[in-house]
């Protein structure tokens, strides 16, 4: 079992690799199969994993990874005590910017058994953004999947003039901005 690393492997040309961590292994093949129905001129490849570490790399098989995403189902205080868990098996170049949260399930109030504050700190913690969405709602994943892809494509080194860096400052500081206006 090895730690991911972000700069260990050299990109491919017109190709980004997405990483879902998360226990919800249903929501997250709904949201794969989105992603890749979206118009691309790249080609995706999605890994999905309950938990982090990965197993070890046979002949250097596994691609490199331009974006995790960790899924935070907050209906579930397994689910995030998994993702805390696998958070140390993560390189630190990847929380510049190739790392957000997903929050799912938030919309239901009664049914959290996550603090949101929890989810907020780790996130800081990391200095990597928070997505929350509903999965179930197919308008909310599609949305959800565009808005991933966007971030893949910054990741990967797909859009000119944009790093992985200053895009999660700049999302940071827009959810930062947005809590003084509150």
């Amino acid at each position: 079992m090895s730690m991911l690393t972000a700069f260990g492997k050299l990109p491919t040309l017109n190709s980004a690799t997405i990483l879902l961590v998360g226990t919800n292994e249903v929501f997250q093949q709904q949201l794969a199969k989105t992603i890749l129905k979206e118009k691309q001129d790249l080609q995706i490849n999605i890994h999905v994993t309950t938990s982090l570490p990965l197993p070890e790399e046979r002949d250097h098989i596994r691609p490199r990874i331009d974006l995790i995403v960790f899924t935070i189902n907050m209906q579930s205080k397994y689910s995030f005590k998994d993702v805390e868990a696998s958070l140390v098996h993560v390189d630190a170049n990847f929380f510049l910017g190739k790392v957000c949260f997903l929050a799912t399930g938030a919309g239901r109030m009664n049914r959290i058994s996550v603090d949101m504050n929890a989810v907020w700190k780790l996130a800081d913690l990391y200095c990597s953004p928070v997505l929350f969405c509903e999965l179930e709602c197919e308008n909310i994943r599609i949305a959800t999947a565009q808005r991933l892809l966007r971030m893949l494509q910054i990741c990967a080194g797909h859009v000119p003039g944009i790093s992985a860096l200053s895009f999660s400052s700049l999302m940071k500081s827009s959810v930062d901005d947005s809590s003084l206006m509150a």
